[in-house]
């Protein structure tokens, strides 16, 4: 099956997607691109009135509903106050290190339509003219945005369109190698959705269908917390898609697929994780089975909205999370391939 699965097509799409700024809550455009991608392997992609996108594949059989779910959200910030010198103070989305975007450049998109660059900076960005430059605390107070444009005051920001609330993205800085690592921002989750599509591609190329009905649910607010907080009612699994983590007493590398068996929600379903193991052994996967104690999932939101499912999750291995993270092409061609043998083959209905 390994063999089967379309690298360069994963890639293409993951490219796709890192190219396309998408933070929490501001995924229109890349859900137009994905409704594209949908469309040109024979498969609708169905918008919810959240924004989150559904996709539907007809199973060899009735009885169960199987959802796999991927975000295509990602971190970024939004303008809080416009400073009377021109410079921009921020607010986060989603969860992350401030120093892990200092020095880091982004894009502005204002409600109109327009976009601006800048650049994200402390207020004490120079040791030639700050001493405790190095010292200053990285926290939202000394954080801003010097833009790219001539702008003295706050009336020149607000002369551009600039206002409070608009949106910012942050340089994905994309590299993909020849070695076959990926370093860039927002591989989560934009890895896991390549790993998802290049599954319907499998499909659609082989002419497999999965045991069971496929909802394929594309979330738009994940880093927030509640991407999938509603799942259809027929759903009655829920495999999540998501970056696998690395570090500390993790077994995970960039090179495999990661099983989650448990994180910061709690365990995650015995039979389903029990059958994704036995699924990577069988089809020879470099995989590992790992415990996520800072980490939630749309599994997790699923649960926690009340979601009657079961629920798993894998997704490949990313390094340096939430920062310039890297991962191998392998791990994503490997997520893809066990997510192909579990809608052929899921875990039995019952314990």
């Amino acid at each position: 099956m390994i063999g089967e699965m379309n690298e360069a097509y994963m890639l293409r799409v993951l490219q796709l997607l890192l190219t396309t700024p998408s933070p929490s809550g501001y995924c229109h455009a890349v859900m137009a691109k994905l409704k594209q991608e949908a469309d040109e392997l024979g498969f609708t992609l169905q918008l919810t009135p959240k924004g989150n996108g559904i996709i539907r594949v007809p199973g060899r059989e009735e009885g169960r509903v199987l959802g796999l779910s991927a975000h295509v959200d990602t971190l970024g910030a939004m303008v809080r106050a416009i400073k009377p010198d021109g410079r921009l103070r921020f607010t986060l989305i989603g969860g992350f290190m401030l120093g892990s975007v200092e020095n880091e450049y982004c894009v502005v998109h204002t409600r109109d339509g327009r976009t601006y660059t800048g650049t994200i900076l402390t207020t004490k960005p120079s040791l030639h003219v700050y001493a405790d430059a190095r010292e200053l605390k990285r926290e939202e107070s000394v954080m801003e945005i010097r833009l790219d444009e001539r702008v003295h005051n706050a009336d020149d920001v607000r002369g551009l369109g600039i206002a409070n609330g608009d949106y910012i993205s942050f340089d994905a800085r994309t590299v993909m190698l020849p070695s076959g690592y990926i370093k860039s921002r927002h591989l989560d989750d934009k890895a896991g959705v390549a790993a998802l599509f290049g599954m319907l591609e499998w499909l659609q190329r082989t002419g497999h269908k999965p045991a069971y009905p496929l909802q394929l649910l594309i979330s738009t607010y994940e880093e927030v917390g509640h991407g999938a907080a509603w799942v259809p009612e027929e759903m009655t699994e829920l495999l999540a898609v998501d970056m696998g983590a690395i570090g500390d007493d993790l077994s995970c590398t960039e090179h495999d697929v990661s099983i989650c068996a448990k994180d910061s929600s709690g365990p995650y379903d015995y039979l389903m994780t029990t059958r994704l193991k036995e699924l990577a052994v069988r089809e020879g996967l470099s995989h590992a089975v790992d415990i996520y104690p800072h980490y939630g999932s749309d599994a997790s939101a699923a649960l926690r909205g009340g979601a009657n499912v079961r629920a798993a999750l894998i997704g490949p291995g990313v390094h340096a999370s939430h920062g310039i993270e890297r991962t191998h092409s392998q791990a994503i061609l490997q997520t893809a391939v066990l997510l192909a043998a579990y809608v052929l083959e899921p875990a039995d209905t019952y314990a």
